[in-house]
């Protein structure tokens, strides 16, 4: 299936780039390491390091959380003295500059590797170019641009937050072959069977937040967690679970309001309810009251906290706000082999002021997936 790149420039690649099966390969295995730690990186990005000599892997290694040690520091201890003189491949370019952990370029220069594969410039001005000439400088040889489509996919919330200081932004919702998700009554559980209600839960533990309205909250009583999706050597991922709402008119009975599980922030906009507020921050759960509660203004804040990605599970009017001025980048889209009918039964997203065909928002890089039963489109909005 196409892999498609971010609609977003990052910086340009340096050198040229090379498509041979082998190096792809190798660039393969280190995107497959650097997922192994999605969702628990930010505000660093995922990366993968392999390294390899006389058609061997010596050493391989991935960014396990920030504060702790680059991929290619644990690919280099992995190796030892092999890796002299051979071929290390990354999935982003080494860093040089010296952060929470020293420069990964000076670690690959003292190990005296002849060559470095790069799938991706990096796209933070500290880093974006010098780790690649700090390598040269060295005598080593760098080959940039390997795999960089997937290596863009792979870190599109990193690279949005780079470019944009904001989070990423994907609006995830399910949704009957005609378009509904709840009936005219408002039930709404289930449209999806269980294999696409897993993959959210999957999806949740890779993202720093889910965001939802207080209608949500009032209506569907949701935990927003992943239902123990974790594996053998972590604990489960759960977001922060964030709550949007003016009046903090919220039932005090609620599964998100249980912080033991997962952290919950409510964002409101004013002093309008301080009795409501009270008994909120008395269960734990964080209210912030902001100048102006919009999307845009959310995401500036959750922006502000380092965070990379954020899910928007919240109803058709939020939906729309969101997608309105610019909060929303990606568009999942869980589609059942249902009809349910009702005229006004609610639809996935709200009113966004369009009265012609021709003025609908076209995704872009749009992919499709089967999820057991039911469908998952995946796509861009244009930007």
């Amino acid at each position: 299936m196409e892999i498609h790149p971010l609609s977003a420039q990052p910086a340009p690649a340096l050198g040229t780039t090379d498509c041979d099966p082998h190096h792809r390969k190798m660039m393969q295995r280190c995107l497959y390491l650097a997922q192994q730690a999605a969702g628990f990186t930010t505000p660093n990005p995922l990366v993968g390091c392999v390294i390899e000599r006389d058609g061997e892997i010596v050493g391989e290694g991935y960014h396990p959380k920030a504060g702790e040690p680059h991929a290619e520091v644990f690919a280099l201890r992995a190796a030892g003295d092999k890796a002299k003189g051979a071929t290390a491949y990354v999935s982003l370019e080494p860093c040089n500059h010296f952060g929470r952990t020293p420069p990964c370029s000076e670690a690959l220069v003292k190990a005296e590797v002849a060559t470095v594969v790069v799938g991706m410039v990096d796209p933070d001005p500290r880093v974006s170019g010098k780790g690649i000439e700090r390598l040269r400088a060295a005598g080593i040889q760098v080959i940039v641009g390997v795999e960089e489509a997937e290596c863009q996919r792979v870190n599109e919330a990193f690279v949005h937050r780079v470019l944009y200081q904001r989070p990423f932004g994907i609006l995830k919702y399910a949704m009957t072959l005609d378009g509904k998700i709840a009936t005219t009554a408002g039930h709404s559980a289930w449209i999806t069977k269980e294999v696409a209600r897993t993959h959210v839960h999957q999806l949740r533990a890779t993202c720093d937040a889910v965001i939802v309205g207080g209608n949500t909250v009032r209506r569907d009583n949701p935990h927003l967690t992943t239902h123990h999706q974790a594996d053998a050597h972590r604990p489960p991922n759960n977001p922060l679970r964030v709550v949007l709402s003016r009046t903090l008119d919220l039932p005090q009975t609620a599964h998100l309001w249980e912080t033991q599980v997962a952290p919950t922030i409510v964002l409101t906009q004013g002093h309008s309810n301080p009795g409501s507020q009270a008994y909120l921050e008395q269960q734990g759960v964080e209210v912030v009251n902001l100048d102006e509660l919009t999307p845009q203004m959310v995401m500036a804040y959750l922006g502000q906290k380092e965070l990379l990605s954020v899910l928007w599970e919240c109803g058709g009017t939020l939906s729309a706000h969101a997608i309105s001025d610019g909060s929303v980048q990606k568009v999942l889209a869980f589609i059942a082999p249902k009809i349910v009918g009702g005229q006004n039964a609610p639809s996935p997203v709200g009113d966004l002021g369009f009265h012609k065909m021709t003025e609908a928002l076209q995704l872009e890089r749009v992919r499709w997936h089967i999820v057991g039963e039911d469908c998952l489109v995946e796509g861009y909005l244009p930007g």
